[in-house]
């Protein structure tokens, strides 16, 4: 029997907990107490993750993963344009706060490369509403989620952007 269905945030929780990798990055199984295997899938939109901080980019993209999506991990804002010339993305996912190229940069830079890719900008400092206010005064307005963030929030915007 194959469902389609949102990974709880219990599960989320538990893959994050063990840091588990899946090998299968369309599909995660779960056991129902029924012992029928229900197979968990999502839509297979691509997701460029990107964040200088090397475990929270690798776990943002093994929740985007485990959550149904094609992600793909940059750790610069200057190698994930380099990655958006080269494929396709349906959405960005990037912190804000990074050097040499902030989030913000690399957001703008990606419409202009990738104009139908929706865009979510995550961070965790103050200075980042000084960065969202020259974006908004040039015009620019992003959705900005504020670290820590729990991985169910990420994807439900996503599922929201579509």
């Amino acid at each position: 029997m194959t469902l389609n269905a949102s990974p709880s945030r219990k599960a989320i929780d538990r893959a994050i907990d063990t840091t588990m990798l899946l090998t299968d990055t369309s599909s995660s199984l779960f056991e129902l107490p029924h012992k029928k295997t229900v197979l968990i899938t999502g839509g297979k939109a691509r997701v460029l993750v990107i964040d200088d901080d090397k475990p929270v980019a690798d776990t943002l993209a093994m929740v985007l993963k485990f959550g149904g999506y094609d992600a793909d991990v940059a750790y610069s804002g200057e190698h994930g344009l380099e990655l958006a010339r080269q494929s396709t993305y349906d959405y960005l996912l990037t912190d804000v706060m990074m050097e040499p190229m902030n989030g913000i940069q690399v957001a703008l830079a990606m419409r202009a490369i990738c104009p139908q890719c929706k865009v979510l900008l995550i961070s965790g400092n103050q200075r980042t509403s000084q960065l969202l206010a020259d974006a908004v005064r040039d015009g620019y307005e992003f959705e900005i989620l504020a670290k820590p963030v729990h991985p169910t929030v990420i994807l439900e915007r996503l599922r929201e952007q579509n």
